[in-house]
């Protein structure tokens, strides 16, 4: 990581590096323009804000180790070994550079590029962000030989900085209360904070990171816990989202270079299915919306592999044309750069806009693909010959594509005979229930508030399109009446799988499907459609899942839906004496067991119903699972079920 470091003053971090732009007032008046949102998205979002500042240090090439600590009382520690917050008197401000750092928004050693030339963090709000939002937060700095500490409630100081102990050790250790009266949720979640510490060991290889769960005891009486470390970064983050796909070619293109004083790593390999899978990072954040550097990225991959298959005669003989599209087909990629001044833009803030680093991509791509594919013309052919068989059937998707537009209700096509619309037409009003089966659709039609609510019935499962190609899905009936009803349309011949999403009808799309082990895999099967064809609707909050009850439970003239078997046993243990014989339990096994007026109380009334809304919190790590849970391989799929269903038949 020495690349990373700039000592124009021997690596000098102290008082004079933390620099402030401005107060810290308005945090906890909007606390989701800072975090994203106040439920579990923000939430673990102040982790990632503390374990960011780490981060840095590492890149600046002072820490090594950092350890997260969910503690039994849901408050979180992060330790890492780095220099520690400076302590030493702050000139402007007048008091503790410690304390101005955790006290004032936008203030920090990122702002001073002699002390970080890149760092983390989407929008460097830091410690202070995290502190305003916390009841209390303790912070401890091991610097100078001695131990350093002041704590804070909801953002403000209890006392000046002051020594505690001594330590040969360096470093900052944080622990911080999120705020119950700001959040409405106040519960980690372990999986969510391990995918992103996951996430961050590959993309900053040889940087060790743990996570405990004081929470959870395991059998042998030692806590839950894991450590995150990669030696060879995205060579191995890639194989790692690869691991349940079957391989074109066993090997990691693989580049680690510096173009135009960008830092770029890029890890790429090539599979037998049919999309395309490119994560893309700037100084660790994911950019869900790519940017410029995914742009270059791709110019290169397409400048390249065209140039090398036209100057091998491979396409000589190929009678339809190869598109950009074609040459990513089946591929998956990690493109990682460090940018010393980034600057993001689009509807999530997360897509790079510096266009310096789509040339230096651009450049780097090329030069090291070009010498891939002249070492290794084994592979090289087999690379080209999926892209011709990409192209292949491209050209056949065209009409079924085109089947799909003459639909749209936007070209006066009409509408899909089963949908049974609603008569409101602003989108944003508008609700589309996506219902397995003609029998629940029917009833949902009868139960549903018609201004609003719209009701396509899916006829069993639909199409697997983890495993079929472009074509067949848009040859599906079921996946056409899905385009057709939502309205999108399906992009030029040129970028033939992107949906354009401009005409959505319908801003709440909502898959409800029977609470079973069959409805439970329609569920997956729809979402994978969303997620492999229009990723922007999950992106944009718009994809939810209906949660029928799984039982009416009644006692005399009480009665009482039950979503879970832990409120089943209340409901017992509250009228039945203790005695399951003492009431009635009836469980729903599908829709089409409750009639329209239940259906309506429990799943679809918007004041009493539970949506649960999808969303993408690490997509990398959702490529993964979507291509284990719906892929060839059956082992990691049968462990993941085993892990993690509440019920399950695995024995088919």
């Amino acid at each position: 990581m020495s690349e990373e470091q700039l000592t124009p003053d021997n690596g000098s971090y102290s008082a004079g590096s933390i620099q402030v732009l401005e107060g810290l007032e308005a945090v906890r008046k909007r606390p989701a323009m800072y975090i994203g949102d106040i439920s579990t998205k923000g939430l673990h979002h102040l982790v990632y804000e503390i374990v960011d500042n780490s981060i840095d240090e590492a890149l600046a090439g002072y820490c090594d180790h950092i350890e997260v600590t969910i503690n039994e009382d849901n408050s979180i520690t992060v330790q890492d070994n780095g220099r520690g917050i400076p302590v030493d008197y702050h000139q402007k401000e007048k008091k503790s550079a410690m304390e101005v750092a955790m006290t004032v928004l936008h203030a920090g050693g990122k702002f001073d590029k002699g002390s970080y030339k890149v760092s983390g963090g989407l929008h460097g709000v830091g410690m202070s962000c995290v502190n305003a939002l916390s009841t209390h937060m303790t912070t401890q700095v091991f610097r100078n030989g001695k131990i350093y500490q002041q704590e804070y409630e909801i953002g403000k100081p209890l006392y000046s900085v002051k020594e505690v102990g001594v330590s040969d050790h360096t470093g900052t250790k944080q622990q911080f209360w999120p705020d119950k009266s700001i959040f409405i949720e106040t519960v980690y979640d372990y999986k969510i904070l391990a995918g992103r510490l996951r996430e961050l060991a590959y993309l900053n290889a040889g940087l060790r990171i743990s996570l405990t769960d004081l929470r959870v005891v395991n059998e042998d009486g030692s806590f839950k816990h894991e450590t995150f470390y990669s030696e060879d970064g995205l060579r191995e983050f890639v194989r790692f989202i690869e691991s349940s796909r079957e391989h074109l070619i066993n090997d990691v293109i693989y580049l680690n270079t510096e173009k135009q004083s960008v830092p770029i790593e890029i890890a790429i390999m090539y599979n037998t299915g049919f999309s395309e899978n490119v994560h893309s990072y700037v100084n660790n954040i994911n950019t869900i919306e790519g940017g410029t550097h995914l742009s270059g990225f791709r110019r290169a991959l397409t400048r390249t592999l065209k140039k090398y298959a036209e100057d091998s005669k491979m396409l000589d003989k190929v009678k339809v044309d190869i598109a950009g599209d074609d040459f990513r087909e089946g591929l998956t990629a990690v493109i990682s750069v460090k940018v010393a001044e980034p600057q993001f833009e689009g509807q999530t803030k997360t897509k790079l806009g510096n266009n310096e680093v789509m040339g230096a991509v651009d450049q780097a791509v090329g030069e090291a693909l070009t010498n891939y594919l002249e070492e290794h013309p084994k592979e090289a052919k087999a690379i080209v010959d999926k892209v011709i068989l990409a192209a292949t059937a491209r050209h056949a998707a065209r009409k079924a594509r085109e089947m799909v537009q003459r639909k749209s209700p936007m070209s006066g096509g009409g509408l899909p005979g089963k949908l049974a619309d609603c008569s409101d037409r602003i989108p944003e009003k508008c609700e589309l229930f996506l219902v397995e089966g003609d029998s629940a659709g029917g009833t949902a039609k009868q139960g549903r508030n018609r201004s609003f609510q719209a009701i396509l019935p899916l006829r069993g499962k639909i199409l697997n399109v983890e495993k079929a190609m472009y074509h067949k899905a848009l040859e599906s009936e079921e996946i056409r009446n899905i385009y057709t009803a939502l309205g999108v349309t399906i992009g030029t011949e040129e970028d033939s799988k992107e949906a354009n999403i401009a005409k959505l009808r319908y801003h709440k799309i909502i898959i409800m499907t029977d609470a079973d082990v069959d409805g439970s895999h329609i569920d997956t099967l729809i979402m994978t459609f969303f997620f492999r064809y229009m990723p922007q609707l999950i992106q944009n909050g718009y994809l939810y899942i209906a949660t029928p009850p799984l039982y009416l439970c009644k006692k005399g003239k009480t009665e009482e839906y039950c979503w879970t078997d832990a409120q089943r046993q209340k409901f017992i243990d509250t009228y039945g004496g203790g005695s399951e014989n003492a009431i009635h339990t009836q469980r729903y096994k599908g829709l089409g067991e409750m009639n329209a007026q239940q259906l309506w109380e429990t799943t679809m009334d918007p004041d009493r119903r539970l949506l649960k809304q999808v969303n993408i919190e690490n997509a990398a790590e959702a490529d993964y699972v979507f291509s284990m849970l719906m892929g060839e391989e059956v082992g990691p799929r049968r462990e993941f079920i085993e892990e993690n269903a509440t019920y399950a038949n695995i024995d088919a």
